[in-house]
């Protein structure tokens, strides 16, 4: 019954105990209150049932006992409380903007390059929860896979349909940024961001990857830069009349490049050598880009009491009826 309910005047609940001690002085003095009748013998009542109204003769001190518990709970004041939280959210829009080119089925990540990134990136993805995030894919060109939206079930099924060779190879990281900016400048949002993944070194597209970077500083879009590739040289499957064989191929990734990308637009760059290191660095522009949040809590009583105070004064009243007509004493 007091589930999730609480009491402004809880002290009063201790008259409760004080009901146990009258009932009981009640039942030892109920001979003196009632009026007596001296007989000689009881044998002649031996037979006799008891009527209804003396079957119910303590029933009015029964109500009136239960009425002052009724109203002692009504004084104790019982309440529930319902809370809730207002809001107030600042979107952040977000373009992932990522290398599709035939280097990034290298294996010195697992499964590879490719396939190692889209995870990280569906699970940055999932992390979210009121920002717009849009999908830029790039080789030797670069086009929209998904325009910036709150749907991440459909932009998930979107980057899972993502695989190499889907257009010319290639890596024109200037192009990439060009789009990717197109996708952002137009947004309302206080908060503008693109993050690059890329294997390689810029080497096709018609715009100058720096001057990408100063439009996209133009718009106040900061462009974080992940480069992907271990240290040295990278296993590379390629695919023969004998069947897949491997070849080691030098890792080239234009760090001083993506290092004055993310410089001008007051980004970071991030060099990730593994499948661990890779999730570390989304993980850490998780922390840097999240959503600011303002949460007003409020919390509302509901008073309880006029119930308890109410069903105590029915028994008042029908203690009060019962002693007046049916279950009168007589003089």
């Amino acid at each position: 019954m007091f589930n999730d309910i609480s009491f402004a005047n809880s002290w009063a609940l201790l008259l409760l105990l004080l009901l146990p001690i009258l009932f009981y002085w009640y039942w030892k003095n109920k001979n003196r209150i009632s009026p007596n009748i001296n007989y000689s013998s009881f044998e002649m009542f031996g037979e006799v049932p008891k009527s209804l109204k003396e079957r119910l003769a303590h029933l009015p001190a029964i109500l009136r006992i239960l009425a002052l518990a009724f109203f002692i709970v009504a004084f104790a004041r019982p309440q529930t409380f319902s809370s809730g939280e207002n809001i107030l959210t600042e979107g952040i829009d977000i373009a992932m903007v990522l290398d599709i080119s035939g280097s990034m089925l290298a294996e010195d990540f697992k499964p590879n390059r490719l396939e190692a990134a889209k995870k990280v990136i569906d699970d940055f993805v999932k992390g979210r929860t009121t920002d717009k995030i849009g999908l830029v894919i790039f080789s030797g060109e670069s086009f929209t896979q998904c325009p910036l939206t709150i749907d991440y079930v459909v932009l998930s099924n979107l980057l899972k349909d993502i695989y190499s060779g889907m257009i010319e190879d290639g890596t024109a990281i200037g192009n990439a940024i060009a789009n990717g900016v197109n996708r952002l400048k137009d947004s309302k949002s206080k908060s503008k961001v693109l993050i690059l993944l890329t294997d390689g070194v810029n080497n096709a597209g018609e715009i100058d990857p720096i001057t990408a970077a100063q439009i996209a500083q133009n718009f106040g879009i900061r462009i974080y830069t992940v480069g992907v590739g271990t240290i040295g040289q990278a296993p590379y499957p390629f695919n023969t009349p004998f069947g897949k064989r491997y070849q080691m191929v030098p890792v080239e990734i234009d760090e001083t490049l993506l290092k004055q990308i993310s410089g001008i637009t007051g980004g970071k760059y991030f060099r990730a050598t593994n499948n661990r290191k890779l999730v570390e660095i989304y993980n850490e522009i998780d922390k840097l880009e999240k959503t600011r949040v303002e949460i007003t809590s409020y919390r509302h009583a509901k008073e309880l009491y006029f119930g308890w105070a109410l069903s105590g004064l029915f028994l008042v009243l029908l203690e009060f009826g019962l002693s007046r007509t049916f279950l009168r004493k007589l003089p």
